[in-house]
């Protein structure tokens, strides 16, 4: 339970908390006085010597909550390593609380996270991922710092929709303006939109040329050519992401800080190309506290590393020399949950400046309670996820083989459980949850997203302890030397 603290001797002091009252979440507020409770909407009634107002989950009632407990108003977190674990159903934040407190003390938390992509998918506000965190950590009785991540925008009313939310960390994605380099490359860059880069052709070679870069020990330096594919390929992505910062820093009324995301695109980003990125968006007033470039294969959603795990480390080690060079700022791990190999490794080769981002992963935990809980709701998830593998795993960096997922008749309910543990069949629970999540029952509600909430409200316990368990297992690496 956590208890707010008085501003003046004629403030409130109430109490928070959240708890289960038949298979519902309800807020509850205990207090002296009934004019203590006019921030808040709900039941008032006696509750011995003092009042409890009963409240339901309202996006009205978690604004009076951080205005009363103000530490679980998102901050930025700035160059201190940290996490982010998404939570596509908004259940997850008390469990994921449990674990940065027991496993992830030398980590700060970003607890309200997710992507625009999944919010569309999810027909998810960012004002509801703030509100359901918020009610999460009240669940957990939070008392320390918190960020918050609206994680790869990819438009300026992305932008105003999280800021309106409050969101301190806003992941800039521009992806969409990030062009592949032709085979038969002629050199010519009359694609670049010169106004927007404030620059000219003739000005932008000549920054590099004959300019050499330190980067892990060697010397880096770009030719003509190499400068222009770099152009080629980053510079309208530099023109679009300014104009997002830029609209960003000014619609802004509360401290805000930025990444800056590259990693979901077809190539591995080269030093050349991250040095050229760093110098163009510094040169036009760009100030960012992390950086996501595409590191050498072998990210894939919800499974451990699948790369040469040395050449991580020595792609690691160049562009965290560049990030310190042009920054500092911090390295960004996207698909970064489930790498239990590489957490030190990052940590030791970063020394530190270092995000991770896990989302999926929470959403598998989840998948296992009902796996137990609720077999015949596992089976309906899991058979909606295999039919839409081959179109949602467009967006996603995967490899499962679609004849290796068995059919769910084909298995007993005590077998269920290895679905979660087979590289395969994971990553096609990962990425179905679009499908699974939007299926609308008879009356328009969700109705297996709706049947699984139930089903984690009901095992509450049993979930939290799971996120405990397994995001801090992340953490716990993530923080300690190798």
């Amino acid at each position: 339970m956590l208890e707010s603290l008085p501003n003046s001797e004629n403030s409130p002091r109430l109490r928070f908390d959240v708890v289960n009252v038949d298979h519902i979440r309800e807020l509850r507020i205990f207090g002296q006085r009934r004019e203590d409770f006019s921030d808040f909407q709900g039941s008032l009634r006696e509750n011995g010597e003092e009042l409890l107002l009963a409240c339901e989950l309202t996006s009205s009632n978690a604004q009076g909550v951080r205005k009363h407990l103000p530490w679980l108003n998102p901050k930025p977190l700035g160059l201190n390593l940290s996490a982010g674990v998404g939570d596509r159903l908004g259940l997850a934040t008390s469990g994921h609380a449990r674990a940065f407190r027991k496993y992830g003390k030398e980590v700060l938390p970003v607890f309200a996270q997710q992507s625009i992509r999944e919010m569309v998918r999810l027909e998810r506000t960012p004002q509801a991922v703030m509100d359901d965190a918020t009610f999460g950590l009240v669940e957990a009785s939070w008392v320390d710092a918190v960020g918050s991540d609206a994680d790869h925008l990819k438009t300026s009313e992305d932008i105003d929709a999280c800021l309106s939310a409050g969101f301190t960390l806003f992941t800039l994605d521009p992806g969409a303006y990030v062009f592949q380099v032709p085979e038969d490359f002629d050199g010519k860059l009359s694609h670049l939109p010169w106004s927007a880069l404030e620059d000219s052709e003739t000005a932008m070679i000549a920054r590099y040329e004959g300019i050499s870069f330190d980067v892990a020990g060697k010397s880096i330096s770009m030719d003509s050519d190499e400068i222009r594919r770099a152009a080629f390929k980053y510079g309208a992505a530099v023109a679009y992401t300014v104009s997002q910062y830029r609209h960003l820093m000014q619609r802004a009324s509360y401290p805000v800080e930025v990444e800056v995301a590259i990693d979901e695109t077809d190539d591995v980003t080269t030093f050349g190309e991250h040095i050229f990125m760093a110098t163009e968006m510094k040169r036009l007033g760009m100030s960012w506290v992390s950086f996501a470039p595409r590191y050498v294969d072998g990210f894939e959603k919800g499974l451990e590393f699948k790369g040469d795990i040395d050449l991580l480390a020595s792609n690691l080690e160049g562009h965290a020399s560049i990030a310190k060079l042009f920054g500092p700022y911090k390295l960004s791990l996207h698909s970064g949950s489930d790498k239990f190999g590489i957490y030190s490794m990052a940590h030791d080769v970063t020394g530190g400046l270092l995000h991770l981002k896990t989302s999926g992963t929470s959403y598998l935990e989840a998948l296992g309670v009902s796996a137990v809980y609720a077999p015949a709701l596992f089976r309906e998830i899991y058979d909606v996820s295999r039919t839409a593998y081959e179109q949602a795993r467009s967006s996603y960096q995967v490899s499962a083989d679609f004849n290796k997922a068995p059919r769910s008749q084909d298995l007993s309910d005590d077998d269920l459980g290895e679905l979660l543990m087979r590289s395969d069949t994971r990553q096609i629970l990962h990425v179905g949850y679009g499908a699974a999540l939007s299926i609308e029952g008879s009356v328009g509600e969700f109705r297996l997203r709706n049947a699984l909430k139930l089903c984690l409200i009901e095992n509450k316990p049993y979930y939290d302890q799971a996120m405990e368990l397994h995001i801090g297992r992340h953490l716990a690496l993530l923080g300690s030397s190798s």
